[in-house]
């Protein structure tokens, strides 16, 4: 069966409370106090999109065997390198090895469902 059989997930700790964003947005919008309560999670300085799927990818690898691995697929609309592999830059952080095939999915909101489709059409052999 094809499927997802492992995933991972990471969340930056840094917070940020809404209501001081919303000390600086007000003059924009009023109706913005309604989304005052509560936080949300912020990236450090040193965090970007990538570093992001390295942590996240570090999470799902404690639930399967990294010699399975064969591809990585990475999507997101923000990644830090326009002339380098992103994805391979992930599998050198991971210890994967060279001899894989990455793939960079971007500049597109539906870039992660674009990417798990072709994923999954390669992996049944129709893509």
């Amino acid at each position: 069966m094809v499927g997802i059989k492992a995933y991972g997930g990471y969340v930056p700790r840094r917070r940020l409370a809404r209501s001081t964003i919303l000390e600086n947005t007000s003059w924009f919008n009023g109706a913005l106090k309604a989304y005052s309560k509560g936080e949300r999670s912020m990236c450090n300085w040193d965090e970007d999109s990538l570093t992001m799927a390295v942590e996240a990818s570090r999470d799902c690898l404690d639930k399967t065997r990294p010699d399975d691995i064969k591809a990585i697929y990475l999507a997101s609309t923000t990644l830090p390198f326009t002339d380098r592999q992103n994805s391979g830059v992930l599998g050198t952080a991971l210890n994967l090895g060279q001899n894989m095939m990455t793939m960079d999915i971007t500049s597109s909101q539906r870039a992660a469902t674009s990417g798990l489709i072709n994923a999954l059409s390669v992996v049944q052999g129709t893509g």
